[in-house]
């Protein structure tokens, strides 16, 4: 971690997978594995799918847990005849602090253009959620060595029209495609050389100031074996976590990160 005055975020997208008695068991196992020092200490955030989360607000409510939660996408549209999706006004009800937007499934298998990722991201600002916003090379391209260019490149399209406020709270969530669910992982190298120039690009399009505001994750295979070696970077502020985040003693080890020993 490099600057101190950015809290880390640990964020476990559930993806499709848990049902809400399902979500309520995995949230009381997550609070029972951690203490309220080690909540205080870093932000941690469940992303379940939209049939779990009035659940998952009952269980936090009621219990006053300090984990923050949100939706796994959201419409670009505020309300109408969009039959099946999911609108922002309708997350924020449901206590929602975070959405994700971009995540590369959503890119590949609903041909998420760089356009409706930032009608997304305008739409979650609007509602008076934070975006989470993935970007993320696949392997052609890292093995072409275009994986910079690639990211910053998604990161302008996403922030195009944002005020820098806006930009500062946003969430930027760097996952090298080929590492998603493959078992192989980017390096804590490869991490900090994406997310280091993300923020680079920031600070030479909105100035210093908000490039450091703006929290980075990696993620891609991430598990407690390496988080603290991930974590170490001085650009990595979090990570979004996929199946891992579906065992909460394995979850509740990555938001220990910090008692870790980096490998």
């Amino acid at each position: 971690m490099g600057d101190v005055t950015r809290k880390p975020i640990i964020a476990g997208n559930w993806k499709m997978n848990l049902n809400h008695y399902e979500a309520n068991l995995l949230i009381q196992k997550l609070a029972a594995s951690l203490t309220g020092e080690q909540l205080e200490a870093v932000e941690t955030v469940v992303l379940p799918p939209f049939t779990d989360l009035r659940t998952v607000q009952t269980a936090i409510e009621g219990d006053k847990l300090a984990i923050a939660y949100g939706a796994q996408d959201i419409s670009k549209h505020a309300s109408g005849a969009y039959t099946g999706e999911i609108a922002g006004s309708m997350l924020a009800k449901l206590g929602c602090t975070y959405v994700a937007i971009g995540h590369s499934e959503r890119r590949e298998y609903h041909d998420e253009t760089d356009e409706l990722v930032n009608a997304k991201i305008k739409a979650a600002f609007t509602a008076g959620l934070t975006p989470i916003f993935c970007v993320g090379e696949g392997l052609s391209i890292r093995e072409a060595s275009g994986h910079v260019a690639h990211c910053t490149a998604q990161v302008d399209a996403g922030l195009d029209g944002l005020k820098e406020d806006q930009i500062k709270q946003i969430v930027i969530a760097y996952e090298p495609v080929w590492a998603i669910g493959t078992g192989k992982t980017a390096t804590p190298e490869d991490a900090q050389e994406v997310c280091g120039a993300i923020r680079a690009r920031l600070a030479e399009k909105y100035g210093s100031d908000v490039a450091e505001a703006v929290r980075i994750q990696y993620g891609g295979s991430v598990k407690a074996a390496n988080i603290a070696s991930i974590m170490a970077k001085p650009d990595v502020d979090g990570a979004l976590v996929g199946g891992a985040a579906l065992d909460a003693e394995e979850f509740a080890s990555i938001v220990r990160f910090k008692e870790h020993v980096a490998r």
